[in-house]
């Protein structure tokens, strides 16, 4: 009698069989068995596991979706930064890009390599002794938030390494996330059917459902993966970047479908032009492409900028326009109540998306292109997104096309607008306007400042038209019943929402003072207002000449912060924000007053090795330190990087002390 196989041996091959298959199916497109076969495999593999809940293993193809949904994201800091690369539109600059690695890469010979740009959203996927353990987005570049569970869910995601041979010991792989063109046509097709809000573009969407707490949910969408680059390495080596994604490829992850290679400049000019022939062939979003350095030991050589390696270049393709015509001209109101000219058109499809409305910007750039109601406009997406009228075609027009004027009251609350002097904004005057409020509180719980988790632009606006709110502070003073009792939320989806807001007041006071929207007030900004300012009450009873002496705040920035503060209502929202717990003092950790730098002012320049600007600007605060964007009489010292540029020819003529990197390094104790 036969012997019956362990249970044990059966799972192995069971997961082994549909690792294959997946393979075969989401990364090579060459499927050899059909759907019902696939499910029959699976659901053996689930009774098994089951049956045996001890042999259940991470790996595992039936781990891909589960789990509960999270409170919110956890933090990662990358073991090595995800930079973003420098832009270019021009071909000259490509060929400037090319001179600079020739001065850089004397008697040095490299070729290139080329590949699509991809519109999607940067992940980091995390591996260690072959199995998939976190995966991450791109964050700030050092900071992105732990999105694993969501990642598991994608399919051309491999769980476990494959290939012969025993896994490296740390892979960190990076890429786009993307959804097909074709199935978000589909999603968005099943949400209008659904009475659901559709998403404008699939890189929105992409983004929407990586931020969802629910793994499930995000298994609902149709997402992809393409890898091209890595991050820490340990026990794997690429010499080239082609062997790089000949090595991926081997490992089971899906890579570009076309890349090109070049001996010089010249090659790589004729493949993007082939490349840019391909724009709507692919399943992806494609806004330009890659040109990098192949020969990888050069990367170390050639370095980088405080944010982009020099090794490599985007070359975007010009968007793409179209034309059609304006149907009419309304007005929608901003957060700080600026009233935007919307030029309502025709539909239009445009860069993989239909257009029906587009920003004229001000009354004043509207004026200069002399657009019309009536008008044929050529429109195109500013950066691929933002539908813009770039002209109009004055030789189409008959006659009845009608100028536009700016309403003298704010079409949303009817209160006053007006134009201050030497500005060409026109402002409803009128701070509890509705719809002032509704972009205040989105700006407020924004990612870049407070970093309210759970809080989108339709649950705002359903917040604001039911009176709930009337400003940011209110959000603090929101209870369940309150929120659960607004369209398509549920208790659960109200306490994440108010989890989310009570984890926004322990934020730091350069987020509330970015999110409290003061004019002309960035996050940049704020951060040296922390490093000046030790909490709210200190920045609020500043007068001008104070703000005045903080580097980087000039007349205009400190007339509006001064403005901000003299408005009662303002005051008032301050005031119920503190009783609500938030954080408005500066922290131990952001800034420590009476440090071993206090008095000293820093300015940065040029490429740092062992930390970004950014990183050695904290490290320079939380020393008491504080950090200046330009060099004068008042800099204590200029630490010099590579590549240093006009910074360090003024210190030098200023007689400001030049650090190099080591010499930082010994000052602040590293």
């Amino acid at each position: 009698m036969k012997k019956a196989r362990e249970p044990n041996d059966r799972i192995e091959q069971l997961r082994a069989e549909l690792r294959r298959h997946n393979r075969l199916y989401y990364v090579e497109a060459k499927p050899e068995i059909s759907d019902r076969d696939y499910d029959a495999l699976y659901k053996e593999l689930e009774a098994l596991e089951a049956e045996h809940p001890a042999l259940i293993a991470p790996d595992s193809p039936t781990q891909r979706v589960g789990g509960e949904p999270l409170e919110g994201f956890a933090s990662v800091r990358h073991a090595m930064p995800m930079m973003s690369l420098s832009n270019t539109y021009e071909k000259p600059e490509l060929e400037e890009f090319d001179a600079r690695l020739k001065r850089l890469l004397p008697d040095t010979p490299y070729t290139y390599v080329l590949e699509p740009k991809i519109d999607g959203v940067a992940v980091s996927l995390r591996y260690e002794e072959g199995l998939f353990v976190q995966g991450s987005t791109r964050g700030d570049g050092r900071v992105g938030d732990d999105i694993t569970n969501n990642l598991r869910t994608v399919r051309s995601i491999p769980l476990r390494l494959q290939g012969e041979g025993p896994p490296p010991a740390v892979l960190e792989v990076r890429g786009e996330v993307f959804m097909p063109k074709t199935l978000f046509a589909r999603l968005n097709r099943e949400r209008e059917e659904a009475g659901q809000e559709t998403f404008a573009n699939p890189r929105n969407a992409t983004a929407g459902s990586l931020k969802q707490l629910d793994p499930k949910i995000v298994a609902a969408r149709p997402l992809d993966v393409i890898l091209y680059a890595v991050g820490e390495l340990r026990g794997v080596a690429f010499e080239t970047h082609t062997a790089l994604i000949a090595g991926l490829k081997a490992l089971g992850f899906k890579t570009a479908p076309r890349v090109w290679t070049g001996r010089d400049m010249a090659a790589i000019f004729d493949a993007l032009d082939e490349l840019e022939g391909l724009r709507h062939a692919f399943e992806f979003e494609m806004d330009g492409g890659v040109i990098k350095v192949n020969e990888r030991a050069l990367y170390e050589r050639l370095g980088a900028t405080a944010k982009s390696p020099r090794w490599a270049v985007a070359y975007k393709y010009e968007p793409e326009r179209a034309e059609t015509r304006i149907v009419k001209i309304s007005v929608q109101v901003g957060r700080t109540g600026v009233l935007t000219p919307v030029a309502e058109l025709e539909p239009v499809f445009l860069s993989g998306s239909t257009v029906k409305r587009a920003t004229l910007h001000n009354e004043e750039d509207m004026r200069r292109k002399d657009i019309r109601e009536g008008d044929l406009a050529v429109i195109e997406k500013a950066g691929e997104i933002i539908p813009a009228v770039v002209s109009v075609n004055k030789a189409a027009r008959t006659g009845k096309e009608r100028e536009f004027v700016m309403p003298t009251e704010c079409p949303v609350c009817g209160g006053p607008v007006g134009k201050a002097e030497g500005e060409v904004a026109v402002r409803c005057e009128n701070m509890q306007c509705p719809a002032q409020i509704k972009r205040w509180v989105r700006h407020f719980a924004s990612r870049g400042a407070m970093d309210i988790e759970g809080l989108g632009d339709v649950l705002v606006e359903q917040l604001v038209d039911n009176g709930l709110i009337h400003d940011p502070a209110d959000l603090y003073a929101l209870k369940l019943e309150q929120v659960a009792a607004l369209e398509r939320m549920a208790e659960k989806s109200a306490q994440n929402l108010l989890a989310g807001i009570e984890a926004s007041k322990g934020r730091d006071l350069w987020r509330l003072i970015f999110g409290l929207g003061v004019r002309h007030v960035g996050a940049r900004s704020a951060q040296t207002l922390e490093t000046h300012f030790r909490d709210i009450d200190a920045l609020m009873t500043a007068d001008e000449a104070a703000l005045e002496q903080v580097p980087d705040i000039g007349p205009i920035v400190a007339a509006s912060i001064l403005e901000f503060f003299c408005i009662a209502r303002n005051r008032e929202v301050l005031e119920r924000l503190r009783r609500a717990g938030v954080n408005v003092a500066r922290t131990a950790e952001s800034v420590v007053d009476g440090g071993p730098l206090a008095g000293k002012t820093f300015v940065l320049t040029g490429a740092l090795e062992t930390f970004s600007r950014e990183e050695a600007g904290e490290k320079i605060r939380a020393k008491g330190g504080k950090v200046s964007s330009s060099v004068s009489k008042k800099t204590s010292f200029v630490v010099a990087g590579s590549e240093p540029g006009s910074k360090l020819d003024k210190a030098r003529k200023l007689g400001v002390e030049v650090l190099d990197e080591a010499a930082f390094m010994r000052m602040i104790g590293q």
